[in-house]
């Protein structure tokens, strides 16, 4: 059921196109009647000034009465019907009843009030009025057709609008659930790499846990907001980085390289953490020997370009290479910056690859 809030934004919206399209209708037929004026204004003279305003008057009235008739009528009834026989018929038969009218005004005005008309004369502006009245219908439809087109992209506009805030509602509630889950592996794996840090009595706790509470405060707090700063994004990223490098034995390599001046960008939070835990999870974690990440981010002007390369396992499913995680990147990337990423997932013999560019 529409609230009242859309009810009546969709109230005002109507106004305001029947609004418009009256303005321009009137600023048509005041053109129109412009143009007659300026045509005929000889009859002030040869007549007199109400045998002039009589002349137009008619004309333009007469014009009115077939153009609307057309547009009204013929055009709902025939013309989007696909009946082009019947529609053509119907304009031809309102001409020559226009014209019926017309050459019985400009008959009594040029043969009797101005003088005798010559045969060849009426024969003239017979043949004006019919191509002149044809050309002013045509005007009128493309004017119609222009408006009704305008209208339905207007429409087409606010619906495409909708559906994205709908989708994005939708991605933002799945992000509140990934969210909300704070991966609770790693969690679990962080928490137990800290217990045997601090039964070894080790330096690195206190780092651990300074780690894990900035990364903690960022997911709860930072990342609820539409844009965050890329240096806290990264910043995040190389926490989660750092913790990570705990799990695995020092064999195993583990880069991060920021060739970047982070501040004064903007980035869409939580973008950048899916592509590199998806590497350690279905790369990182299945590999047992030779076991190498490397993550490179450059930023060139205005555009980010983020590079994930992984090891990878000697045995690998289609199941194992992505998960809800890297879907949802997907369908944001669509959403927050489209026609302004460039998201590349490669495969090699023993490498996976993926390649983000992004226009901030």
């Amino acid at each position: 059921m529409e609230g009242p809030g859309i009810a009546l934004n969709q109230l005002h919206s109507a106004r305001k196109g029947s609004l418009r399209n009256n303005v321009i209708h009137l600023g048509y037929w005041l053109l129109v009647t412009g143009f007659f004026i300026f045509d005929k204004r000889y009859l002030i003279y040869k007549a007199s000034m109400p045998y002039f305003v009589a002349c137009v008057t008619v004309r333009i009235s007469l014009l009115m009465v077939v153009a609307y008739l057309n547009l009204q009528y013929f055009l709902p009834k025939y013309l989007l019907k696909k009946k082009y026989g019947a529609y053509c018929l119907a304009v031809l038969l309102s001409v020559i009843g226009y014209l019926a009218a017309q050459s019985l005004f400009d008959f009594y005005l040029y043969g009797y009030v101005i003088g005798p008309m010559p045969t060849s004369r009426l024969m003239a502006a017979l043949s004006y009025n019919f191509f002149t009245t044809l050309w002013y219908l045509g005007v009128m439809l493309a004017i119609k057709l222009s408006l009704d087109w305008y209208g339905q992209q207007l429409i087409i506009q606010k619906i495409t609008v909708e559906n994205q805030r709908i989708s994005l509602e939708k991605l933002n509630a799945e992000i509140e659930f990934l969210r909300a889950q704070v991966n609770p592996h790693f969690l679990f794996n962080i928490l137990n790499n800290l217990y045997a840090l601090t039964l070894k009595k080790s330096e690195l706790a206190p780092d651990v846990v300074l780690k894990l509470s900035d990364m903690m405060e960022y997911m709860l707090y930072d990342s609820t907001d539409e844009k965050v700063s890329l240096e806290k994004e990264v910043n995040y990223l190389n926490n989660y980085i750092s913790l990570e490098r705990l799990r695995f034995s020092e064999t195993a390599a583990i880069q991060l390289n920021i060739n970047a001046e982070l501040s004064g960008h903007e980035i869409a939070p939580l973008l950048l953490l899916p592509l590199v835990e998806n590497a350690f999870k279905h790369g990182m974690s299945k590999q047992t020997e030779d076991n190498w990440l490397t993550v490179d981010i450059e930023l060139v002007g205005s555009t980010l370009t983020v590079i994930i390369e992984n090891a990878k396992p000697p045995a690998i499913t289609k199941e194992n290479r992505g998960g809800i995680g890297l879907n949802n990147l997907k369908k944001r990337l669509l959403l927050l910056y489209p026609d302004r990423h460039q998201l590349e997932l490669n495969e090699k013999s023993n490498v996976f690859l993926a390649k983000l560019v992004l226009k901030l």
